[in-house]
């Protein structure tokens, strides 16, 4: 773990650096003064020394848990719809936790210009993925590979499930049933039939010769 947190601080910093060079790194408010070439590079110094903690050990649960925690975070957007709680004047009212005051809920208005200003930075910039696989997870040949460490480690092929009705998947992401009335919040939604659209009649054309 020590090896590995000084490789990491020295590429994290190089990369910074780098970013810095070419122009691609804006500061505001009180990181104002940064712009300055001498001022980020003193700024970077102390963090060349210090010792960066990395941490590394066996899940608890096991690889399934790991692999459901870290997908909630990896799969979902910057903010969930059950949040959004209003959107009139051009203001925006959402919920958040406020984890400088025991992670009280509080509601912030902003701005319609300001809200989508903050959500698209969390949209990654073209060329970038938010999730890159390598070796036998790698996308082109993974059918292949992952076949043949099946058969290496002497598994069975595992049995494929039902995907997940898409109702259930929103209701584990955002605890909110899409099956509940939006009007009492109590009954179920159940579809008895699809109305058909009724077909329009062509218009009548006049003879005005």
């Amino acid at each position: 773990m020590r090896v590995l947190s000084r490789l990491f601080r020295r590429l994290f910093l190089e990369f910074l650096q780098q970013a810095f060079d070419a122009g691609q790194l804006h500061f505001f408010t009180s990181l104002l003064q940064l712009q300055d070439p001498a001022a980020f590079a003193a700024y970077l110094d102390p963090l060349r020394d210090a010792e960066w903690v990395v941490y590394a050990k066996p899940p608890f649960a096991g690889p399934k848990q790991v692999l459901d925690y870290v997908g909630r975070y990896t799969h979902r957007v910057a903010i969930s719809n059950n949040r959004l709680l209003d959107i009139e004047d051009g203001q925006v009212q959402f919920r958040y936790k406020d984890y400088r005051q025991d992670g009280q809920q509080k509601t912030m208005p902003l701005s319609a210009d300001e809200f989508i200003r903050r959500f698209l930075l969390h949209v990654l910039p073209d060329g970038f993925h938010r999730i890159r696989y390598y070796g036998f997870l790698g996308n082109r040949y993974r059918q292949e590979k992952l076949e043949r460490c099946r058969q290496l480690l002497g598994m069975a092929v595992p049995a494929t499930e039902p995907p997940k009705d898409y109702r259930d998947q929103y209701e584990e992401l955002t605890g909110t049933s899409l099956r509940l009335c939006p009007v009492c919040r109590r009954g179920q939604m159940i579809r008895i039939a699809v109305p058909l659209t009724p077909a329009r009649a062509s218009p009548t054309l006049q003879d005005t010769s």
